[in-house]
């Protein structure tokens, strides 16, 4: 039985992205399930298989498994040939740390700078407390590809290869662009790789194509 994959609009839900892109550059077959965000028909389905009632949710025969970060360590152990946390001990451990901070952090840049793929790219101001949110993520993406990927010849991810820990930050990619963040040129070229990737640009064209429009994420 092929693995299902139940996420919300590609143009708004960042979450549902983070596990979709891991599989497709993974290479790990699944089947998606896409539902629109606030509807009648996404409470009652999720209410049968997501303990949060939220998406994703992956759903293995008699397994479910949600949140972005939890799919992403079950499909770890059961896919240990994709090759989604770094063999390296220390590599894999400064990845998980970096995944969890995403998971857990950066509430100000959430709340700022909603992800709207199909928003066209403009700036907006921003606070202290959201500006402090990106200084953070660019420090740790120049970080960890000086450290353990593209300054070591590694590959041009965070850890080398595109990874968990990249899937956690493809919507930051997301979102740099659309709100013309400003960033360095090491961020730069971090962020062109994602979005080189073809498993970024299908999810991309198809945020665009969705005829659904979510009015609490569509910053003027």
């Amino acid at each position: 039985m092929a693995l299902r994959l139940i996420i919300g609009n590609k143009n708004y839900s960042s979450w549902s992205l983070r596990p979709w892109i891991a599989m497709k550059v993974a290479g790990i077959p699944f089947e998606e399930e896409v539902l629109p965000l606030d509807t009648p028909a996404f409470k009652e389905r999720l209410s049968l298989v997501s303990g949060t009632g939220k998406v994703p949710t992956l759903i293995d025969g008699q397994v479910r498994v949600w949140e972005s970060l939890a799919i992403l360590e079950y499909l770890a152990e059961r896919y240990p040939d994709a090759g989604l946390w770094p063999k390296n001990p220390a590599a894999r451990a400064h990845a998980r740390a970096i995944a969890s901070e995403m998971h857990a952090g950066f509430q100000a840049l959430r709340r700022a700078c909603p992800m709207n793929m199909h928003r066209p790219a403009k700036a907006i101001a921003l606070d202290d407390e959201a500006q402090a949110n990106i200084a953070r993520i660019v420090q740790m993406w120049t970080d960890c590809r000086a450290r353990f990927g593209a300054a070591n010849g590694e590959g041009p991810f965070l850890f080398g290869r595109f990874g968990a820990a990249d899937a956690m930050y493809a919507p930051v990619v997301s979102r740099f662009r659309t709100y013309a963040i400003s960033s360095e040129a090491g961020t730069e070229s971090y962020m062109a790789a994602v979005e080189a990737l073809p498993a970024y640009a299908e999810w991309l064209a198809a945020a665009k194509a969705e005829p659904w429009i979510r009015a609490k994420d569509e910053i003027p």
